[in-house]
């Protein structure tokens, strides 16, 4: 017999299809609005003329669904937190304090801490997410090896179209600096970082962890830092390469979110 939860979530997943074909049909009518898709996007530079490689961390949906670090992240049914239109959920975190989020993944466990403090919006936000199991069996759908370096998660789609619902506004963005003549600044290997739709306060739930240093626009919040254990599991995904032997694309070595959980340290 199907449980009152199964068939809320079964409802929430109809309806969520539903809005992503509504999507879908708008996007096609407004390419220009989403271009910024999960590819690599070349940016000429001002000075000379050299290009750098920078990576459209979206997820290529409209405000109001999610947007992260890319354009594919595959997960579960979207729970009914997923629902359009959703309000950005109460702020109830402590502002002082550091969390952590636990990844218990089937590549290995990633301990991410997350300073309230300096993103507290955004800490906020994966707290609820978390609690409410939004990530538990999601899919880190893409990877890129070529010119930037991260590893991206948070889609309970998998596709690099899915949110909660609901965006959440840029923080904490010159925490790495001020963006050189080329436009970009240094994201340390281990950082965790929101991805967007190239659009300011466009994030959801989708994010990206950086695994090598990597060069990009000041305009992804990052918002947390991998410890040790978590970095060398993710550069093992790497190590492995993106299915088909491209740059950019699903990581051959897949990586499954068996459980996510956010606790105050």
């Amino acid at each position: 017999m199907v449980s009152s939860d199964q068939r809320r979530r079964q409802l929430a997943r109809e309806k969520y299809v539903r809005q992503q074909q509504r999507r879908e049909e708008k996007r096609r009518k407004d390419k220009r609005r989403n271009t910024v898709v999960a590819a690599v996007l070349a940016v000429v530079l001002a000075s000379g003329g050299a290009v750098y490689a920078s990576v459209a961390l979206s997820d290529g949906s409209e405000k109001g669904s999610d947007n992260t670090a890319g354009d594919t992240p595959t997960t579960p049914a979207p729970s009914p937190s997923q629902e359009s239109d959703n309000p950005e959920p109460k702020l109830t975190v402590d502002q002082k304090a550091t969390y952590e989020m636990a990844l218990r993944t089937n590549t290995g466990d990633i301990a991410i801490t997350m300073d309230a403090s300096k993103t507290p919006r955004t800490v906020n936000s994966f707290k609820h997410l978390a609690d409410k199991k939004y990530f538990d069996g999601s899919k880190c759908h893409r990877l890129t090896t070529q010119n930037i370096y991260v590893l991206q998660c948070g889609d309970p789609q998998g596709t690099g179209t899915g949110g909660p619902g609901y965006t959440i506004p840029d923080e904490n963005l010159d925490a790495l600096g001020k963006a050189g003549s080329d436009g970009a600044v240094t994201f340390p290997a281990g950082t965790v970082a929101m991805a967007n739709t190239g659009q300011p306060g466009t994030g959801g739930s989708q994010f990206f962890l950086v695994y090598k240093d990597t060069k990009l626009p000041p305009t992804y919040t990052p918002f947390g830092k991998i410890d040790a254990a978590g970095l060398k599991a993710v550069q093992e995904v790497a190590a492995a390469g993106v299915e088909g032997g491209a740059g950019d694309g699903a990581p051959k070595k897949a990586v499954t979110i068996e459980k996510a959980t956010v606790t105050k340290k």
